[in-house]
């Protein structure tokens, strides 16, 4: 296994957490170049962004957040005093056999731009505070997962699993895994998903606050709603959740999308 880490001024030894004072890049080789491989990155704070590229090693570029930068700024002012230290932020990467984890020490806002080589691969990202989630030109299975940001994939080839809490859910398919089941989710936003016109698909569609639009033609089906009754010391509930559900051309593996406050779209790419 290889372990890969930022180094500034002085490297004591290969597994030190270095620390960055601006951007800088890590290039990451794979054990097997050309083979698919596993991406998975994790973050508290910050924004990722991931592009499929025509090379044959992961390269990692990481950034600290403007604001943060700024925040540090006012605070000096407010003091009155000068700063002789720069804050610095800890990027790792670890490769084991085409598998690369990438990771960030907490307490620091990060964003981070990976360019991956453009083969079927498997995908899996996450971050939680303070940044969105962005993907482009990839191939193969991707699990993407956002707290308090947006969540936008564009010519995404294979098949996409997405949940956000306070965010839009934003993906364009050039090609899809036929044989997949794909899950679309947020709370507060929007899900907007165009697929191929040879889509073919069971859908499970819900919006609470919002309503649902598409261009495919969706043989719906009729279900009942499922009805929760609740009495717990007195105090009586009705919860009645109602989902839609259809086939578009004859039907497939599931797609569902499911929002609270928002609207779905399910477009057919032109």
């Amino acid at each position: 296994m290889k372990t890969i880490k930022f180094l500034s001024v002085l490297a004591i030894a290969t597994l030190i957490t270095a620390r960055l004072l601006a951007q800088e890049q890590l290039v990451v080789p794979l054990s097997d170049p050309g083979k698919p491989f596993k991406l998975n990155v994790g973050l508290v704070d910050g924004s990722i962004t991931v592009i499929g590229y025509e090379g044959k090693s992961i390269v990692v570029e990481g950034q600290l957040d403007d604001r943060h930068r700024d925040r540090d700024k006012e605070k000096d002012k407010v003091s009155g005093m000068h700063r002789l230290n720069s804050n610095g932020m800890d990027i790792s990467a670890q490769e084991n056999n085409n598998q690369v984890t990438v990771h960030s020490s907490m307490g620091k806002q990060v964003n981070l731009t990976i360019k991956v080589p453009k083969t079927t691969s498997t995908f899996k990202i996450s971050t939680v505070n303070g940044g969105d989630i962005t993907g482009s030109n990839l191939d193969g299975e991707l699990e993407v997962s956002n707290v308090n940001g947006s969540i936008k994939l564009t010519d995404i080839s294979g098949s996409v699993v997405a949940t956000t809490v306070n965010g839009p859910v934003i993906v364009t398919f050039k090609s899809i895994d036929p044989k997949a089941a794909m899950a679309f989710s947020t709370l507060n936003g929007k899900i907007d998903v165009t697929f191929p016109a040879s889509l073919k698909a069971n859908v499970k569609l819900k919006s609470d606050r919002g309503d649902i639009f598409t261009d495919f033609d969706v043989s719906t089906e009729q279900q009942k709603p499922n009805v929760t009754r609740t009495n717990k010391d007195g105090m009586y509930g009705l919860k009645v959740d109602e989902w839609v559900y259809g086939k578009i051309a004859g039907g497939g593996p599931e797609v569902m999308m499911k929002t609270t406050f928002g609207a779905v779209y399910i477009r057919k790419a032109k």
